[in-house]
């Protein structure tokens, strides 16, 4: 073990020597990794075989865990999908870049636009000679500036708007929001058949290339409407005797889709750049009960501020870097990924970020580090939510939360109470004041950042 570790540092060492050697230099051919990001949509922290869930098989998505890292407390920036998306491509919290609640295509139920001025990771990997491309959905924006392309995507094959009301006709309230760069485009098929054939076809375009890819695959599935292929139904439903029909449904979109990830990586290995891509798979939100999602043992799911709408099965693997099979119990959040993508690509930061790089972690290194306060929003309207936000803090053990605006704050020890079943706030009054207050800065801070397009 030991043995393993102290080559993989030395490797990795010597690889970041190089990247700092050239960095501030583009279209340089040094040998870096090519970067596969998978993201899924609402999938639940227990909805992967990995963990010994039963009635579900992702062995595509075990063989990420298998060949790398399981990160057991990894969180999203927000309950909801849009926020955490601005937070993953900017490497800071959702609300500071305009970002607080979804990004929707009707103006009187939108609670987010992202600042057009924000430097995303596209554009970022570009500067150390990536070729950039997205797959799937993209919930930043509807129109420029804020299309993908405008943000350093060189190629972009997918979904503008938030949910598909259909995976087979690919429409949101009528209209179609699927586009190949900036053209409209209407294909036919099931939407993650459909973006697994495209980021198929994409890395076999990059087999003869001498720069590295950075693809971002982000599937619609497994969110609502939950649509299955007929036959991944019913070799669920054979498969499992008595389960539930909405359970089903549900295990069968997640195995189709595992089935479109392992088509993927199939293509990475039949090209040959399978051992010099690094992998993360993760989700923008914890699991939809309506649908059935299992969460495993924390409490509640998306939407919600307890950790079953924040924690997301996340694994990460890395051919020769990261010890297969290994775990990390480190707490770590969507927007991390942008500065530890960074600093694996050699590109220095010249802006600030909220995230912080985990890289030691994945190379096997103890990180010492400072507490430091993590802080969810939310934003959304209707009659349960009133347009207003609603937050979350964690610091430590301790975690604050409101889980609705008009409900009142809770606190809990995660340590002691896992499951968040003891609200200690009365017991716990200056622990809530020291945490109430961070959260009030992190609030002030990101109303500097209008949420709303200023006309």
């Amino acid at each position: 073990m030991m043995i393993y570790r102290n080559v993989q540092i030395l490797w990795v060492f010597c690889l970041l020597l190089n990247f700092l050697e050239v960095s501030g230099q583009s279209n340089t051919n040094v040998e870096k990794p090519n970067i596969l990001l998978i993201f899924t949509d609402d999938q639940g922290y227990h909805d992967v075989s990995y963990y010994g869930t039963k009635d579900i098989r992702t062995p595509h998505i075990d063989g990420i865990r298998s060949d790398g890292m399981r990160m057991d407390f990894f969180y999203t920036n927000s309950p909801v999908c849009a926020p955490t998306r601005a937070s993953l491509m900017s490497g800071r919290y959702p609300d500071q870049v305009g970002v607080p609640g979804l990004i929707r295509s009707i103006p009187d139920n939108n609670w987010g636009y992202l600042d057009p001025g924000t430097v995303l990771l596209p554009a970022l990997l570009n500067k150390a000679g990536y070729h950039t491309a997205h797959i799937g959905k993209w919930n930043l924006g509807l129109e420029k500036p804020n299309l993908p392309n405008d943000h350093g995507f060189d190629l972009f094959q997918g979904w503008l708007e938030d949910m598909m009301d259909d995976y087979w006709t690919h429409r949101r309230h009528g209209r179609n929001y699927m586009r190949l760069n900036e053209e409209i485009i209407d294909p036919e098929g099931h939407a993650t058949d459909l973006f697994t054939q495209w980021s198929v076809e994409y890395i076999k375009s990059r087999k003869e290339s001498k720069d590295p890819f950075f693809l971002y695959l982000a599937y619609n599935a497994p969110h609502f409407p939950v649509q299955p292929p007929e036959e991944w139904l019913k070799k669920v439903k054979d498969r499992e005797s008595g389960i539930q029909d909405t359970r089903a449904e549900l295990v069968a979109f997640i195995e189709h889709m595992d089935n479109g990830i392992g088509e993927v990586i199939q293509a990475l290995k039949e090209s040959g750049q399978y051992e010099n891509t690094l992998i993360i798979f993760t989700s923008d939100n914890g699991g939809h009960l309506p649908s059935s999602a299992n969460n495993g043992s924390i409490r509640d799911g998306k939407q919600s501020m307890y950790e079953g709408g924040l924690r997301v099965p996340t694994v990460i693997s890395w051919p020769g870097v990261i010890e297969p099979g290994s775990v990390s119990e480190q707490v770590n959040l969507s927007m991390d990924i942008f500065p530890t993508l960074a600093d694996i690509a050699g590109v220095k930061l010249e802006h600030g970020v909220n995230g912080r790089s985990f890289l030691p972690t994945l190379m096997g290194q103890i990180m010492e580090e400072k507490e430091r306060p993590l802080y969810f929003v939310r934003r959304e309207g209707g009659t349960r939510y009133g347009g207003k936000a609603y937050h979350a803090l964690r610091l430590g053990d301790w975690k604050l939360l409101q889980n609705n605006p008009y409900q009142p704050m809770e606190l809990y020890n995660l340590k002691e109470d896992p499951k968040e079943e003891n609200n200690v706030i009365e017991q716990n009054q200056k622990t809530y004041q020291k945490l109430n207050a961070l959260l009030m800065s992190h609030i002030q801070e990101g109303g500097k950042t209008p949420w709303q397009k200023l006309k």
